[in-house]
């Protein structure tokens, strides 16, 4: 199919996100496919309203719908650059409203709780811990942990090289704790029958083979558990917190931008807004006039009068 082979070479898109392009184009065929009398070629504004109606009315979330709806402007975008089609009919599209949910972030202690709970008796243990320093100390996507090759990391420069989204590389400090947890780490990791072709990767299974990012998931999600923590956690949340924890630092934002790989500021800057909503809470939770207003309903009166 050209389309994906414009999504690959042109956009430099990873296989998992072109996966989801590709997903969300037969979501479009499929229903075309319901109106004989209908082409992909020649649809229009009714059409794809009917389209969103109907994503709508089997239950699909606001946020999945908007990431639908902007990889159908893609495709279409493509059939007219090709010459396919003389006019885009998504352009008048505005897909559905969303609210602004900020990402579930974790206090420092929250996470030392997660790294507490790791089991060290377990053969995985020094694997696990290693896994959680490396996502937070680093901000990593877990994609990148999982594709994180032994030969890209420098202990003794502290800092190790990321292959992130559109195969585009980025060096990425790396702290001390962190290197000290893969050095355990690779003291099991040596113990292991490691299959051909996974030599290089440092996250391994007990069969010797690379991590699945669904395996990483788990072992995240069943720390947090453990430890008690109620959040919907997932390795993600902890790149999350490596970036809020910067800003609250005082670190720069264009400096975390490069951190995380972000192709532009826009993206990076949903944590100033999750700084400022921490902020606002301090203010109201320690301030001394939010402080007397809560506590005190004496003054919500004056002379007898409620107020």
């Amino acid at each position: 199919m050209k389309y994906t082979a414009y999504l690959r070479l042109s956009k430099g898109l990873s296989e998992n996100t072109l996966e989801a392009y590709i997903n969300d184009i037969n979501k479009l065929i499929k229903f075309v496919e319901l109106d004989p009398s209908k082409n992909i070629l020649t649809l229009y504004f009714g059409d794809f309203l009917d389209f969103e109606r109907l994503l709508r009315e089997f239950g699909i979330s606001a946020r999945s719908q908007a990431r639908i709806i902007s990889g159908i402007r893609s495709f279409y975008d493509f059939l007219l650059k090709d010459g396919y089609i003389d006019k885009d009919p998504t352009e008048m599209i505005e897909g559905p409203l969303l609210c602004n949910r900020y990402p579930e972030v974790l206090t420092v202690n929250e996470i030392d709780l997660i790294l507490l709970s790791v089991n060290m008796s377990k053969p995985v243990g020094h694997r696990n811990r290693a896994i959680v320093e490396t996502l937070y100390s680093c901000g990593l996507r877990v994609s990148e942990l999982v594709t994180l090759k032994l030969s890209n990391i420098y202990f003794d420069e502290k800092f190790i090289i990321v292959d992130g989204k559109g195969n585009k590389q980025r060096v990425v400090p790396i702290s001390a704790r962190a290197i000290k947890e893969i050095r355990h780490y690779l003291v099991d990791r040596k113990k292991l029958k490691i299959k051909a072709g996974h030599e290089d990767v440092l996250f391994l299974g007990r069969r010797g083979v690379g991590l699945s990012r669904v395996m990483v998931f788990y072992i995240v999600r069943d720390l947090a558990h453990i430890a008690g923590i109620q959040k919907d956690i997932s390795p993600h949340t902890l790149r999350h917190s490596f970036a809020t924890h910067l800003l609250e630092g005082g670190a720069n934002l264009r400096a975390i931008q490069m951190m995380l790989g972000h192709e532009s500021i826009t993206t990076t800057e949903i944590y100033t807004h999750i700084d400022r909503e921490a902020l606002r809470r301090e203010i109201i939770e320690h301030h001394p006039r939010n402080k007397n207003y809560i506590d005190n309903p004496a003054f919500y009166y004056y002379e007898g009068k409620e107020y």
